[in-house]
């Protein structure tokens, strides 16, 4: 995961538009610092701190992967959806067409992999 991100990647992991960043920052409600040519970057913390913010409590879910979408393939009633949660570790989930349409879900928007499983097994 980079440091920083510029202003309009941090926006988009955060769901908000470009408008809404420069005022919560102008309102002191995220973080931005300044590169080399003066364009407003936000760091990767600050990015992590407002996402855990605004995830949902009522889950009883203990294994949640916080991340972005990297890609979606649709293949008839299924899609396969991959969530990068730090690099270079990926979630890999299939599920239903009808829940990735459902959840909007496309490439660079934030997403949250929650596991609920009894037990993993994998053997070579």
């Amino acid at each position: 995961m980079p440091r920083s991100f510029t202003a309009r990647e941090a926006a988009q992991r955060l769901g908000i538009s470009l408008d809404t960043l420069r005022r919560w920052d102008r309102a002191g409600r995220i973080r931005t610092e300044r590169d080399e040519r003066n364009r407003r970057v936000v760091p990767a913390s600050e990015v992590e701190r407002l996402r855990a913010a605004s995830r949902p409590a009522g889950l009883s879910a203990r294994n949640r992967f916080v991340g972005t979408v990297s890609s979606v393939e649709l293949d008839g009633l299924m899609a396969r959806v991959e969530i990068v949660v730090t690099e270079p570790t990926r979630v890999v989930a299939l599920v239903t067409r009808d829940a990735v349409e459902e959840l909007g879900l496309e490439p660079g928007m934030p997403a949250t992999a929650l596991v609920k499983s009894t037990s993993v097994m994998v053997e070579r």
